[in-house]
């Protein structure tokens, strides 16, 4: 277990490494498009002038474009991070549509609020992550105050080996409880303080009366491990970067965006079917 906890510890160093040379790429591609925007921009009767100059001039010519405009790196800049932003939305949509029986029917799902609700909101969160703590209220004021909203719960422990020790007896726990009596442990343990790790989580079980043996006898057996093995990659394969992370009309929300902002998306869903109309 702890290898897989460093294992996802490196995935996400290594995509803030790749951000970083994305960012140096746009700076490159950036620059180029405003190379061949001045080279656009050179009047139509000079055109056959310019196709003579050399490479020096040419340069020189840019260069003073550049200085004169600085403005359009920037734009640039902009236009093709709009355009990634947008690729990589839609890749993500469709990995949603690919894995949408692994994201919504899972054995290791809690499910939570209108089990038939007309709109289903998937969170995928860790019981050490301090903004889930604080998402917590967003998502319990939701259940509350949308009696049509299905929430589906998926343990994603990446933050340390002690997450995923919590996570093994909520999966065992979900063998037990489901619904609000699950809910009542869920809340228990994502509000405990300090870092939570198994001591923890099956303290949590006993408080709501769990049978402790059946527990014990259900964390041993190899289908909680596998479960959490499909969760990570399940997030992996869908750019789950971070927690709280939500999965709301096939679209990725990173992030503890808060209640009305979450409430906003899901009134839009019925509006539209997207999260933005």
């Amino acid at each position: 277990m702890r290898s897989l906890a460093r294992r996802m510890s490196e995935f996400h160093g290594e995509a803030r490494v790749r951000s970083a040379a994305a960012w140096r790429r746009a700076l490159v591609c950036g620059a180029a498009a405003c190379a061949l925007a001045a080279a656009v921009a050179v009047p139509a009767a000079r055109a056959e002038d310019a196709a003579k100059l050399d490479r020096p001039a040419i340069e020189a010519i840019v260069k003073d474009y550049l200085l004169q405009h600085p403005e359009v790196i920037e734009d640039a800049i902009n236009v093709l991070q709009e355009r990634r932003a947008t690729a990589e939305a839609e890749k993500q949509r469709q990995a949603v549509s690919a894995n949408s029986d692994a994201i919504l029917s899972a054995p290791q799902n809690a499910v939570l609020g209108n089990p038939k609700g007309d709109v289903t909101l998937v969170e995928f969160f860790d019981y050490n992550c301090g903004y889930c703590k604080r998402a917590l209220p967003d998502m319990l004021g939701l259940i509350n105050d949308d009696k049509k909203l299905k929430v589906v719960l998926k343990d994603y422990p990446i933050l340390s080996p002690g997450s995923i020790e919590a996570a093994s007896v909520a999966i065992a726990v979900k063998k037990q409880i489901q619904g609000d009596k699950f809910l009542e442990f869920h809340k228990e343990l994502l509000a405990s303080r300090g870092q939570v790790g198994k001591d923890r989580a099956l303290e949590v079980a006993k408080d709501v009366g769990i049978d402790m043996k059946k527990l014990q006898a259900d964390m041993a057996e190899q289908g909680v491990r596998t479960a959490i093995g499909e969760n990570l990659r399940l997030g992996d394969t869908l750019g789950v970067s971070g927690t709280p992370s939500y999965i709301l009309a096939g679209e990725v929300v990173s992030g503890a965006i808060g209640y009305d902002a979450l409430k906003a998306k899901i009134d839009a869903v019925r509006q539209c079917g997207k999260t933005l109309c």
